[in-house]
């Protein structure tokens, strides 16, 4: 066992709805500093296992962990119980999560948005979050749009913005649910040259992609699903360039 323990650990993780097995046993390990690319086709899985990681879903069997503590629950006794919501709330906090459709607050500027959740969750003072709104937005591109609402954004620009707020709450771990598949093509890039400068500056991150150049580039491990499962995982230039499995290798040849 090494002293290092990983950020995300996935243990024969279910998760259905109703008689709708979602997730079938899914195991999983991504270490600090890791940018690990979940591909697959649509409804394999892939956005509900990421959903488990920060407890909104609820798993039905099986283990998750985030940074050595269980996400939703805890163990006595070699039984698990469930946290009160305001315990996930805190949980919660530590984990950044940036969503396919930017889920931004109309009424509230780019630099209201970023303030909102480190003043209301974690009570910092107005002054320092302001300040660190400023870099963030800064540092994705955005300086000069800190008092525009998202109705005067593009696309890019608030998926950028809500990059921007999901790192205000300093979180341990960033999850990225398809964060370009809703964005013009010639806004895809802006994003993504964000989000490879958080890897490089060592952000673990969980990545839901259909952008297999990224997922080669950026990612240190790729994870291919199908069906509720993990089907292949491993170094992108292996998975992607000379795939194991038929089912990885046929969804590679739609897509590449």
């Amino acid at each position: 066992m090494s002293a290092q323990q990983p950020m995300v650990r996935a243990e024969q993780v279910h998760k259905s709805y109703g008689k709708l097995e979602v997730l079938k046993g899914v195991d999983l390990t991504v270490a600090p500093g890791e940018v690990t690319c979940l591909i697959g086709p649509s409804g394999s899985g892939k956005s509900t296992f990421l959903r488990c990681v920060n407890h909104l879903e609820k798993i039905q069997a099986g283990r998750l962990w985030v940074d050595g503590e269980l996400v939703g629950y805890r163990e006595h006794g070699g039984k698990i119980h469930e946290l009160r919501e305001s315990e996930v709330a805190r949980k919660r906090a530590e984990i950044g999560m940036v969503f396919q459709h930017f889920n931004l607050f109309g009424h509230m500027t780019a630099i209201q948005n970023v303030i909102e959740a480190p003043i209301r969750v974690k009570g910092v003072a107005k002054s320092a979050a302001v300040e660190r709104a400023r870099e963030l937005l800064e540092r994705v591109g955005l300086g000069d749009k800190m008092d525009n609402y998202p109705s005067q954004l593009s696309g890019g620009q608030q998926q950028r913005v809500a990059i921007a707020r999901a790192l205000a709450m300093e979180p341990k771990l960033m999850l990225f649910d398809e964060p370009t598949s809703a964005l013009d093509p010639e806004l895809v890039g802006d994003v993504l040259a964000v989000m490879r400068e958080l890897a490089q500056s060592g952000m673990t991150m969980v990545v839901v992609t259909h952008e297999m150049g990224f997922a080669r580039e950026v990612g240190d491990t790729v994870v291919f699903m199908d069906g509720g499962v993990i089907v292949e995982a491993g170094k992108p230039v292996d998975v992607l360039g000379s795939p194991q499995h038929a089912r990885t290798k046929a969804f590679l040849d739609k897509v590449l």
